[in-house]
């Protein structure tokens, strides 16, 4: 659960409020299981939700605050052209490397991936993946007077407010999907291609840590 950008209270218990994402959690488990998904299928579809989920959050955040305001909309745009470009390319790079180690047709070597392909199979997860990062997709908070509060609602609202800080969070998800293809490298060499290796990952997309 990606608390941190949702309004909280202070002394508030991010496990008890964790139960959209154990559930969210379970399903993603029931998805891969009766999927009959492997290494690479797991793979495939996180690449899809970071491109997905990321892009969106990318053009919510640079609309959300410029929406109705003809000027911040059109430096809005060339943002979006700029970061529509290199977000892109970052996927586009990452999926010729998946293609090679985890081709969808389970030959190596056999030319760019079939996106159309890609997100028939696993566009499934998307809905989960969203769900998880829902928090993000959340309206702006009222202004906090006190800008040095260190309460736990003003720290989150100024979380929430800053746009720098939500703009490199779908990079950071790249990031963490780098860490997880190492992750998913040594599992399949290990033979651990089972329900517990899925549940370790998932659980990087849900619950109070996040």
């Amino acid at each position: 659960m990606n608390a941190g950008y949702a309004e909280s209270a202070p002394g508030r218990n991010r496990w008890l409020e964790a139960w959209p994402d154990a559930l969210a959690f379970v399903v993603g488990l029931a998805i891969a299981g009766l999927a009959g998904w492997g290494t690479g299928d797991l793979v495939w579809s996180l690449w899809l939700s970071s491109l997905v989920v990321g892009y969106s959050m990318i053009v919510w955040t640079i609309f959300r605050r410029a929406w109705g305001r003809f000027g911040e909309m059109v430096g809005g745009l060339f943002l979006l052209a700029f970061f529509t470009v290199h977000f892109g390319m970052f996927h586009l790079v990452h999926s010729m490397f998946l293609g090679q180690f985890f081709p969808l047709d389970g030959v190596r070597g056999g030319g760019m991936p079939d996106y159309i392909e890609v997100v028939a199979r696993y566009g499934i997860w998307l809905p989960v993946a969203f769900f998880a990062e829902r928090a993000a997709f959340r309206r702006s908070p009222p202004r906090v007077e006190n800008n040095t509060s260190v309460q736990a609602a003003d720290i989150d609202a100024r979380k929430a407010r800053d746009g720098g800080a939500m703009m490199m969070k779908p990079y950071i998800n790249v990031v963490r999907l780098h860490l997880l293809i190492f992750f998913f490298a040594f599992a399949h060499f290990m033979k651990w291609e089972n329900v517990a290796v899925y549940a370790v990952v998932y659980a990087a997309y849900f619950f109070p840590w996040r």
